[in-house]
């Protein structure tokens, strides 16, 4: 823990990162697109960003979801599915990337910090160019759902 309790990247030596795998009523999944001009641009991620300060997890993705997005969820209506993280290479500080299932929402989900936005089938998302660690969530997201007759990652 940091000073005063709190938990900051500097005392962590890692980044937290959430993401949100939106599961539309068609059944299929959100992706986004990464803008031109910022890191993996072009490439295609599950929506949601950096876990700021003292906030949870959770909070953290209903706040990203709602910059990015433009669209309102709730904390306790998040379903954590999992994660990936890349190697402490110490060139950068390791990234860890939280997997969160959204199935309930409000709004209309837009690209607000540019970019797109689309829907696609377990097939599709895995097809597009993604980032590494968004392949890797990718995966385990949609293998769980192939292998289970019940809702991906509940127990």
């Amino acid at each position: 823990m940091g000073e005063g309790g709190r938990n900051s990247d500097m005392t962590r030596g890692w980044i937290a990162v959430v993401a949100g795998a939106l599961h539309g009523p068609d059944g299929r999944w959100l992706m986004q697109r990464r803008p031109e001009g910022k890191h993996h641009a072009g490439l295609w991620e599950f929506p949601g960003g950096k876990v700021e300060g003292s906030e949870m997890p959770a909070q953290s993705l209903c706040r990203e979801l709602r910059e990015e997005l433009g669209i309102n969820c709730r904390a306790d209506a998040l379903s954590p599915c999992g994660f990936a993280e890349t190697g402490d290479t110490g060139a950068n500080p390791p990234i860890v990337i939280l997997l969160y299932i959204v199935n309930d929402w409000e709004g209309d989900p837009q690209a607000l910090e540019g970019g797109t936005v689309g829907w696609f089938t377990p097939a599709e998302a895995l097809a597009l160019p993604k980032p590494p660690l968004d392949i890797a969530l990718a995966q385990r997201l949609f293998e769980n759902i192939e292998n289970s007759s019940k809702t991906p990652c509940q127990a």
